[in-house]
């Protein structure tokens, strides 16, 4: 997936040397020594894209982020948005906090968006704050989150920042004529500049500014541009927009007929189960909107090469770790749906997440299960920070060492991801279908003898999918007419029964329960994974344990409708209730 062809390689020398040789690094000072910052703590460089695949092979069309990022960082492929849609994920993310405890549920009013950021309290209680009252100096351009508009930017202005040049609604998913808003600035438009080009040259100026402040603090700088993100007018979707020096690459190029791409028989659960196969109008229509995605993460591809070469003129590199993930994943014809996110298959929330820094190893590629609610713990964890106790996540062991199997099985690091989603399912594009309610809890857990995929959606349907045989997520086990009756050399209603009592624990955790859930059900320390879970000596109590379930399918998180909130203890042979 990650090899660079020899078209690929051409484009690197002559697309980048030639056509966007314009568009270099602000004339400043070679040197540290007129008046740049020397901070003993580590500077962070924080690049976020929007909607960017990692199964459809995307990353496979960025040399330059291989080159700087694959090369000279550690690649974690196994890290999860914990919702796949664009505000609440980013609040997760700025947060250290899954969605059901920021609230935050979806992208505009009453359940989402920037007012209801605002509203919970999470203004004066997310990363850049944080920060800032750990002596960094902070700026941010792109996109913060939906819901940032025209009437919502001043009320109140985003809290920590030291400088920021937002994108903002209406015209943040405009790749021309684009709206920013800098500092406490009014709005303004820009007709005639290509929006990613327009982030590329903000960031490099408000890296310039950290590197100038008289203060001598370390700095974290956000680039958050939209690609490879929809156009979005009036909540209709079309293809993303490349800059014109690259809307004549890959004229061949067609969306990965991946093997759960349009299938025979119809996949997953709830409205996906009845989508009819595509047809090759639409076909041709995703391969279109494909290369228009590829296309426009071309010019993500360059900014990353200029922040680079930027941070490396200045000297700048030994003491910066630069992460580049996206919100959250993408599909493109899988399970035969539409253009879009919002599901919990793998291409919607398995999400690229790179980091490069002091002590990160080169080259290196890691499996260890990690999710947007860690980042946070993370950069606290490289910058010293005392962590917050009620974060969700906990900081990645990005020092270059494994983790050991004795460290997997004291339940150190966890093999778990919760995933959630309320409302509507968007499917984009000319073809796509609206109105569906998409709400479910699910469960991704990864170990060394199993790597499954359980959900509970808000119809009652489940999912189960046993991804070491499956990967495409097309035999849905916990279906009646599935013909395969064992999982893990145990009956599947028997390792369902486990899947259902973590997710139980999961979907209302909060802090330490989030990345220890299994200490909820067995608070003495006997069980600390799945296989351990698997013991016929728990079955009576995994049995008797209250299931996953909703009496409605809500727009938002409506605890009265998710069905219990709380399950069963484990304590030797007795079976405590009413865990909180």
């Amino acid at each position: 997936m990650f090899t660079i062809g020899l078209a690929k390689t051409f484009y690197l020398w002559l697309g980048t040397v030639a056509s966007f040789s314009a568009r270099s690094t602000p004339t400043t000072s070679s040197s540290l020594d007129n008046g740049a910052n020397t901070p003993s703590k580590p500077n962070f460089v924080f690049i976020i894209t929007d909607d960017q695949d990692l199964h459809l092979a995307s990353l496979d069309y960025m040399p330059l982020v291989q080159k700087h990022l694959g090369d000279q960082g550690t690649f974690y492929r196994r890290h999860y948005c914990t919702i796949a849609i664009c505000c609440p994920s980013r609040v997760s993310l700025l947060t250290g906090k899954a969605a059901h405890n920021t609230n935050v549920t979806d992208v505009s009013p009453p359940y989402g968006g920037y007012p209801k950021f605002i509203s919970q309290g999470l203004n004066d209680k997310y990363l850049p704050v944080w920060l800032q009252e750990a002596g960094y100096n902070t700026y941010y351009t792109g996109k913060l989150m939906n819901g940032h508009s025209t009437t919502t930017y001043n009320n109140p202005f985003p809290a920590g920042w030291n400088g920021t040049d937002f994108l903002i609604d209406p015209g943040t998913y405009l790749y021309w004529n684009a709206t920013f808003q800098r500092n406490t600035s009014p709005p303004s438009s820009f007709p005639d500049d290509y929006s990613t080009d327009l982030v590329n040259d903000k960031a490099l100026a408000f890296l310039d500014d950290a590197v100038k402040s008289s203060d001598s603090k370390p700095f974290f700088v956000g680039i958050a541009p939209i690609a490879p993100h929809a156009v979005t007018k009036s909540s209709v979707f079309t293809p993303p927009d490349p800059a014109p020096r690259h809307q004549d690459l890959f004229p061949d190029l067609k969306a990965p007929k991946t093997i759960n791409f349009n299938p025979e028989e119809p996949s997953g659960a709830s409205w996906i189960f009845n989508l009819e196969r595509l047809n090759d109008t639409v076909i041709e229509y995703h391969d279109h909107w494909y290369r228009t995605r590829i296309q426009s993460l071309q010019a993500v591809d360059e900014l990353v090469d200029n922040v680079v070469n930027y941070l490396s003129e200045k000297d700048l590199l030994d003491n910066t770790y630069i992460i580049y993930t996206s919100d959250n994943g993408f599909h493109i014809g899988q399970h035969r749906l539409q253009p879009g996110k919002t599901c919990a298959f793998e291409e919607d929330i398995n999400v690229p997440f790179y980091i490069r820094g002091p002590g990160i190893k080169a080259g290196r590629v890691v499996d260890l299960v990690t999710t947007h609610t860690d980042i946070v713990p993370t950069l606290f964890d490289l910058a010293g920070i005392e962590l917050r106790d009620d974060f969700d996540g906990k900081p990645i062991p990005v020092s270059g060492s494994k983790i050991s199997e004795a460290e997997k099985k004291n339940g150190s690091w966890s093999e778990h991801v919760n995933v959630e989603f309320w409302g509507v399912g968007i499917e984009e594009g000319k073809f796509g279908v609206r109105g569906q309610n998409n709400t479910y809890k699910a469960l991704r857990i990864s170990g060394d003898q199993y790597n499954i995929m359980y959900s509970v959606w808000c119809t009652n349907e489940h999912e189960l999918y046993d991804m070491t045989t499956d990967p495409g997520q097309l035999n849905n086990l916990a279906r009646p007419s599935s013909n395969q009756t064992q999982l893990l050399n145990r009956p599947i209603s028997v390792v369902q029964s486990r899947l259902d009592a973590l997710l139980l624990v999961l979907k209302t955790c909060k802090a330490s329960t989030c990345t220890d859930p299994w200490s909820v059900l067995h608070p003495q320390g006997d069980v600390t994974s799945l296989e351990q879970a698997l013991s016929e000596t728990y079955d009576g109590f995994y049995e008797e344990q209250p299931k996953v379930s909703y009496s409605k399918c809500e727009l938002g998180q409506i605890l009265s409708s998710e069905g219990p909130l709380a399950g069963n203890v484990y304590n030797g042979s007795a079976m405590w209730p009413n865990w909180v």
